[in-house]
């Protein structure tokens, strides 16, 4: 049998995506164990969420630290003590710094609101709709020292509504990156999914564009031809 994918969720917010995550892991899509859930801000929705379905979590607030590598060291202790496979960074509002992401090189995952490399930083859904954008969506990528610049893995489209503003294109692109993020965890979970330098992996393959999620929920992706 093989072992349950141990997983660490960081959050900041209302933690929708952390729960499609427990909701995969409850149907039994996701063999994957959350065994820590961790927010930089206390009394979010998110923590709630976790403690509902039984998590662990913790709360490090990075305001009470001196600088930001200080709370980079103190994270990476918390996350690393439990050994995690994987750790994602699901509305986890802080740049990642080398403290963090050296230990974890490879195993950090992060779900970003743009059709990267489009679109990096916040407020994406307005520099969609000032950009004149015909779609919008979102991608997973794996961490690296440049924002949002980490080889992605995965993306999501919508269209563009002429009546959009970035609260309706938000709230249409929500439920899509629930479905993301369980598809593109799922993959890790089946072990089909690694990092190399700059470049992604699939079932072993080099991945020369983004896997893009399917009506289905799934990716429909089969490795090319030898």
């Amino acid at each position: 049998m093989t072992a349950l994918l141990k997983t660490t969720v960081l959050i900041s917010g209302t933690g929708s995506n952390l729960q499609a995550l427990i909701d995969a892991c409850r149907t039994g899509r996701l063999e994957t164990d959350i065994i820590h859930v961790i927010s930089n801000v206390p009394d979010v929705k998110g923590l709630a969420r976790a403690e509902s379905a039984g998590l662990n979590t913790s709360v490090l607030q990075h305001g009470r630290f001196s600088d930001r590598s200080d709370f980079d060291r103190a994270l990476s202790l918390l996350v690393g003590a439990g050994d995690p496979d994987l750790i994602v960074l699901a509305g986890f509002m802080r740049i990642i710094g080398p403290e963090l992401l050296t230990p974890f090189s490879g195993r950090m995952i992060n779900l970003h609101p743009s059709l990267l490399p489009l679109h990096r930083g916040t407020n994406t859904y307005q520099q969609a709709l000032n950009a004149g954008d015909t779609q919008h969506g979102a991608s997973i990528h794996f961490v690296t020292a440049e924002l949002d610049g980490g080889p992605v893995i995965s993306q999501v489209a919508i269209p563009v509504l002429p009546d959009d503003d970035r609260d309706s294109l938000a709230q249409r692109l929500a439920p899509m990156e629930h479905r993301l993020i369980v598809a593109t965890v799922e993959f890790f979970s089946r072990h089909r999914v690694e990092c190399s330098g700059a470049s992604v992996f699939v079932d072993g393959k080099v991945l020369t564009s983004p896997l893009r999620l399917q009506p289905d929920g799934g990716f429909g992706w089969q490795a090319p031809a030898e």
